[in-house]
């Protein structure tokens, strides 16, 4: 049987045999269409000439037909070289997959090693500055208290200077206080002195 379809170049195209010209049977009784020919007014002779015209444009048409026109058998080999050009296109996805997968897989274990790379030099730096920062907090704490011992030293030094000035000023309080007791003793007896020595005059 023919069956009509379109062969694509990029697979095995093999040629159909046609049946010859010459080996083809005609699709009408040319005898009886001469005969009807006559029959209508046309001489033998010219009827023949149309039948044997029709013959001719009918071989050309069935030409024009089976050139766009496989056999059954090349039909199902052109499915099956199309059916193997798709397993291989298949198989070629496959591979392609498991390749891109791994290229994947080894992406993302690259980009694994690089975080966790990151991740420790985080950490390293975060101890880092944790240690830094202790280490200041314990400087500056060693700071303020040498600066408060310093000060308690100082304080110490000025109170036992101010107790010493103290101490001093209260022994010449004491010795002015005695001098102006001795002068007011001395000043009360020469008082009572004098006012005998008045109260004897008037007397």
């Amino acid at each position: 049987g023919l069956a009509a379809t379109a062969v694509r170049k990029t697979y095995d195209v093999r040629k159909v045999e046609i049946t010859p010209l010459e080996q083809r049977k005609v699709t009408f009784d040319t005898h009886a269409l001469v005969q009807d020919l006559e029959a209508h007014g046309f001489g033998k002779e010219q009827a023949e000439t149309i039948v044997s015209a029709l013959i001719t444009l009918s071989n050309v048409s069935l030409d024009t037909v089976y050139k766009d026109m496989v056999t059954q058998a090349q039909q199902e080999i052109t499915l099956q070289q199309i059916m193997a050009h798709l397993d291989s296109i298949r198989k070629d996805m496959v591979i392609l997959e498991k390749s891109e997968f791994a290229n994947l897989r080894a992406e993302n274990e690259k980009m694994k090693i690089e975080l966790d790379q990151v991740k420790q030099q985080l950490m390293n730096e975060t101890s880092k500055i944790r240690a830094d920062s202790k280490l200041d907090i314990n400087l500056e704490r060693s700071r303020v208290t040498d600066m408060f011992t310093d000060q308690e030293r100082k304080l110490m030094e000025a109170t036992t200077e101010f107790h010493k000035k103290d101490s001093s000023t209260n022994s010449v309080i004491s010795e002015i206080s005695n001098k102006i007791d001795t002068e007011i003793a001395s000043l009360k007896t020469l008082m009572e002195s004098n006012k005998l020595d008045t109260i004897r005059y008037l007397a």
